[in-house]
């Protein structure tokens, strides 16, 4: 059944195609590498990274842990590491060769080019500095420039603010909130979302260009124009 003239329609997307995969390779940075999960190697890194967050509030509204043991955390990642959806990364500061995070692609809709960037855990080695930023554009540019999706989400808690906070310096938009979307470790969870679309790229890629270059950063590795002022400038 076809629409009568007057009736609005969406914009049309010509030669839209189903999108590839995320693939298993690195993505390379100035501060950090970003690459897949392999527990063999990166696990003992990681769950040490992990242990300097003594109060374990990282994982608070995450789905999982926080882990007492090593034993039970390498069982999760062996798990996580194995599968198509999420894609599961670590996080490699460059300056010192060790892993300090994680993050994953998921729901990945090739068919529509939409994919999420969640289950993301840094470390207190990984938090606040300029590699923990620089791992986000990474995945970004994958998705929009390597692949080609129209969509990037972010969701989280509602009642998680340093991630909402994140999510708005990133350049994601805000869109609403999902009331009782899920239960999550017994507690109820209503769902913040967030997105950058293919047409709002170009103007953050160049705003993580400025704030990412070297010219940015004083001799003590201090920024001098912070990434949301970039971000307002460019848009």
């Amino acid at each position: 059944m076809t629409g009568r003239e007057d009736q609005p329609i969406g914009q049309p997307v010509p030669g839209w195609t189903t999108r590839p995969a995320p693939p298993r390779t690195p993505m390379q940075g100035r501060f950090c590498r970003v690459e897949p999960l392999d527990p063999a190697r990166h696990g003992k890194e990681l769950f040490a990274a992990s242990q300097l967050d003594a109060e374990g509030r990282n994982w608070t509204y995450l789905s999982v842990g926080p882990f007492k043991g090593f034993e039970g955390y390498r069982a999760w990642l062996d798990k996580v590491a194995g599968q198509d959806d999420p894609v599961f990364h670590t996080i490699i500061d460059l300056a010192t060769a060790k892993a300090v995070g994680v993050a994953a692609y998921m729901r990945i809709d090739r068919a529509h080019g939409v994919i999420e960037v969640g289950n993301i855990n840094y470390s207190p080695l990984l938090q606040r500095t300029p590699a923990a930023t620089e791992a986000m554009y990474l995945l970004m540019a994958r998705v929009f420039d390597e692949l080609g999706y129209r969509r990037y989400e972010w969701k989280c808690d509602s009642l998680n603010a340093p991630s909402r906070a994140a999510a708005a310096r990133l350049g994601f938009q805000y869109e609403g909130r999902f009331r009782q979307a899920v239960v999550n470790k017994g507690r109820n969870r209503d769902t913040d979302w967030f997105s950058i679309l293919d047409g709002e790229w170009p103007a953050l890629k160049r705003a993580y260009g400025a704030w990412l270059a070297e010219a940015n950063f004083d001799a003590e590795g201090r920024q001098k124009r912070g990434l949301g002022e970039l971000i307002r400038a460019g848009r």
